[in-house]
């Protein structure tokens, strides 16, 4: 799909950044987020990653962009301009994400055919599709690419070799929502917490340190040594 490209090739400042469909449902934004959120701090120190939420991949200047709900990749710049990416433009990364989330709501966009036909022909290494909606079905499906066709993996979570992660979904609170979401995973499958998560873990050490120091306060005291008066 990159091939027999013109020779002008308009930068990502050009084009649009999505196709201005607007999304259906909440969780189109919500899902993808949560994970760029735990990215933001679980890689903080790393700048060879971008999470896109609802941006165009664009693959050939005169073809309307692919918009997924949220893509990953890797080995690119992570902040390349202060406007910070308005598209993401193949031919000036160069670089195909390693995924491609899509999340799927009441209304069917194709993520099980041309979407899916699509990623599979620009290479995209795993496709993920979340339907809250299923029943019968797993609501999570991780997809493959091997020999350019998808392949379901049955884990959950299903652990992503080149990504360095793993993804899943279970119940949590996220928002202020509890429900079930998407979240990253280490590869002993352990669930990697979100950011509200870490500053309710924080204030709990605070908390929990301030008690131990005025328990010792109050034992010092008892002895008959002024804790204030100490260091």
């Amino acid at each position: 799909m990159l091939f027999n490209l013109p020779r002008y090739l308009p930068s990502a400042e050009e084009l649009p950044d999505s196709d201005d469909t607007p999304v259906d449902n909440e969780l189109q934004e919500l899902i993808p987020g949560l994970l760029k959120a735990i990215l933001l701090i679980l890689w903080a120190e790393r700048m060879d990653w971008f999470f896109g939420i609802d941006m165009g991949i664009y693959y050939h200047p005169d073809k309307p962009p692919i918009v997924p709900d949220g893509f990953l990749s890797l080995g690119v710049e992570r902040i390349y301009d202060e406007e910070l990416r308005p598209s993401y433009v193949l031919w000036d990364e160069n670089v195909v994400p390693i995924l491609v989330l899509e999340v799927v709501s009441q209304n069917y966009r194709k993520e099980y055919s041309t979407k899916k036909e699509e990623y599979a022909a620009l290479g995209v290494l795993y496709y993920v599709v979340y339907s809250s909606r299923r029943r019968r079905k797993p609501r999570l499906e991780v997809h493959r690419l091997v020999d350019g066709e998808y392949e379901l993996q049955e884990e959950n979570p299903v652990w992503l070799p080149e990504v360095g992660l793993g993804i899943g979904c279970q119940r949590g609170t996220y928002g202020g929502v509890t429900r079930e979401w998407l979240y990253w995973y280490d590869e002993q499958g352990k669930r990697y917490p979100t950011p509200e998560e870490r500053v309710r873990a924080a204030e709990q050490r605070i908390q929990a340190a301030e008690q131990r120091a005025q328990t010792l306060a109050e034992k010092l005291r008892e002895l008959g040594i002024d804790p204030d008066t100490l260091g």
